[in-house]
């Protein structure tokens, strides 16, 4: 199996070009950006060694895909998907803000509890939950937008105190947060998942907030099987999940969470492969379709002459 791990194009217009953690960003005259989703996994905010067959596939299009379902919340910055790899999009100035929301007690929160902190992002939790509990209504537990290295969690009173945004932008930004969350867990219970905890990313242009970036993917937020999650929980058992958690877990099982002197381990084969089809099954759950592999020998020469034609109709 092919998958891309980095691109190299050179566009007519292009006056920037950025690689993230996990996607090529091109601009093309200081008016679109181009945002080709590479198949490079990361997690504890390391890019790890070996790229994921078909991981950026699913992720530009559930993104594209739940991104068209949430125009009437808030308006976003696509433009045209022309690749199921690429999305070309309205330039927005970043929020320097990430709106994570969460609707039960897992993953970064969970390690957090069972530390013995009761206040995440300046949000207090009750005593006495178990993992994966369910939370009595769901909590807005922001980051801040970390260039390199790791986001940190920050309170709604610090984001505004530090005047990362304005307080009447940051409340459209929580309303938006929750109506978004609120969609999503919908549209996931129709399809027998549960939304556990999400995150968005929002930007500015002509004065507006758009939502930007990716939503509801399996790098963005994390799903649990509605059918199973309350025999589980009973038995005190792990959820069966959908999401980039169990790359997290692997990882630490040996012995990796992104601290200095770490290494990476060994990513085999099977592993890799297995990671693929993790994605592929959640893109056929939460989309009710079947997930259709492409097989060029050459996926980059594909997604050029792709972003090409759009440019030119673009334009």
């Amino acid at each position: 199996m092919s998958a891309i791990k980095e691109t190299h194009f050179k566009f007519p217009g292009q006056t920037n070009f950025y690689r993230g953690k996990v996607r090529d960003v091109y601009t093309i005259g200081n008016k679109y950006l181009v945002m080709v989703a590479s198949d490079r996994i990361s997690a504890f905010d390391v890019i790890l060694p070996e790229a994921i067959p078909y991981k950026g596939q699913v992720l530009n299009l559930i993104a594209a895909r739940f991104l068209n379902a949430t125009q009437d919340i808030v308006p976003n910055w696509v433009i045209d998907v022309p690749d199921p790899c690429v999305t070309i999009g309205k330039i927005c100035e970043p929020i320097k803000v990430e709106m994570v929301i969460r609707g039960y007690l897992a993953g970064h929160a969970w390690r957090e509890y069972s530390a013995g902190r009761r206040e995440i992002c300046g949000v207090l939790l009750p005593e006495g939950l178990k993992e994966n509990d369910k939370l009595p209504e769901p909590v807005i537990t922001p980051t801040t937008k970390a260039a390199v290295g790791h986001d940190e969690d920050i309170s709604r009173e610090n984001i505004l105190a530090q005047n990362l945004v304005s307080e009447e932008d940051y409340c459209r930004m929580e309303e938006y947060t929750r109506q978004l969350f609120l969609r999503g867990t919908e549209i996931a219970a129709e399809r027998g998942l549960i939304l556990v905890d999400t995150k968005y990313e929002f930007g500015r242009a002509e004065g507006k907030i758009y939502l930007i970036d990716e939503i509801h993917t399996p790098d963005s937020s994390r799903y649990f099987y509605l059918d199973t999650y309350d025999d589980l929980q009973k038995k005190g058992e792990p959820q069966r999940q959908l999401s980039k958690e169990f790359v997290r877990r692997w990882l630490i099982e040996n012995g990796f969470q992104g601290h200095e002197g770490q290494t990476i381990p060994v990513m085999s084969p099977d592993l890799i492969h297995s990671i693929s089809e993790r994605y592929i099954e959640l893109y056929e759950h939460i989309t009710g379709e079947p997930f259709r592999k492409t097989e060029e020998e050459n996926i980059l020469e594909r997604v050029g002459n792709n972003i090409l034609d759009s440019i030119n109709r673009l334009n």
